[in-house]
């Protein structure tokens, strides 16, 4: 059998057959790209060993259009959103499974791009991708690639962080600004121009995060403020914790090209999805510690202390405005900008 063509060729309904097709696929494809000594074992199950500690497991699905954009592509973004919602935990990411479903005419180069992607990502970040499984749909029956991952973590012994902790008193921080992956996704699809200003923002996290609880372990809770953005992400915290929450504008780090972006667009950029930043809520006596570790690391260097948990039954999320006025933070109605991460 000749080798696969990377450069012409798409994929088809015999790559999905479980067959000899099927092997070569995965062989001069996911297993050259992914090696590590779990895959290479060649089995439909990863064995590994695990440090001490709780274990944490996160899955998710990545759907993004377009396949490729500034900063990133959805092989990229597959293995950093699922290492940052182990992470949000405490947990330090160990391993990660990864699920192709793939639309029969997919171009192979486009495929294998994503896969090194996925695959640097994943070195990158020290978590290896450790299992997987490939499907394959008829055409017009998928978008090209959807990809699944699922992250395995372990938390130290003793911290425990959840988003039913915040208490009145205490600080809300986040770690950079807001909104660049979501401008980022809707001017390539819409063709605005504002890719030259603009980059995705997706990152892991992981590193941020062990600095951040090594310094100050009695942070309450961690949240990547992906879809739905900021403003949803708080009133998730907000409902879970049972208290309100007090925000400052001017205090939220928002770059210029993505503020111009969103009054351009009509978007309200706190509810923008991003992929690389996180929302941390710690006691007051804490907060200036913590801000200070989060701007020695390079992901927190635009980090701000951006508002005060309060008690509230109603469990509202309010903001001081630019001008000093003050509005709600509600729940998103709809959607803004839909199938970005």
């Amino acid at each position: 059998m000749s080798r696969l063509d990377l450069k012409n060729g798409s994929v088809e309904m015999v790559h999905g057959s479980g067959g000899r097709a099927m092997g070569q696929l995965i062989e001069e494809l996911f297993a050259r790209a992914l090696r590590n000594q779990w895959l290479d074992q060649g089995n439909d199950q990863a064995q590994f060993e695990l440090p001490s500690g709780r274990v944490v497991m996160a899955t998710d699905s990545h759907v993004i259009s377009p396949l490729f954009f500034p900063g990133g592509d959805i092989g990229s973004l597959a293995v950093h959103g699922t290492i940052n919602d182990v992470a949000m935990a405490g947990a330090r990411p160990c391993y990660l499974a990864a699920g192709f479903i793939l639309e029969e005419g997919f171009p192979l180069a486009d495929l294998a791009r994503i896969v090194e992607s996925m695959a640097a990502a994943a070195r990158e970040a020290g978590v290896p991708v450790v299992t997987g499984d490939t499907k394959v749909v008829e055409r017009g029956k998928g978008d090209g690639v959807f990809i699944t991952t699922t992250g395995v973590g372990v938390v130290p012994a003793g911290l425990h962080l959840s988003g039913d902790q915040a208490r009145p008193g205490d600080r809300i921080l986040l770690s950079g600004s807001i909104g660049d992956h979501g401008v980022t996704i809707l001017s390539l699809r819409e063709g605005l121009g504002f890719e030259a200003d603009i980059g995705s923002d997706s990152q892991a996290l992981h590193g941020l995060v062990a600095a951040m609880v090594e310094a100050v372990p009695e942070i309450r809770c961690l949240r990547d403020p992906t879809r739905g953005g900021l403003g949803n992400t708080l009133n998730e915290l907000a409902r879970q914790s049972g208290v309100g929450m007090q925000l400052v504008e001017r205090a939220i780090p928002l770059r210029e090209p993505v503020r111009a972006a969103c009054e351009f667009l009509g978007l309200d950029p706190l509810y923008v999805a991003n992929e690389g930043k996180l929302v941390a809520i710690c006691p007051a006596e804490q907060a200036e510690r913590l801000l200070a570790v989060m701007r020695e690391h390079p992901q927190g260097r635009e980090a701000a202390i951006i508002g005060t948990v309060v008690a509230d039954e109603r469990r509202f999320v309010q903001m001081e405005t630019l001008f000093g006025g003050s509005r709600m933070v509600d729940w998103l109605n709809g959607e803004q900008l839909p199938r970005i991460c």
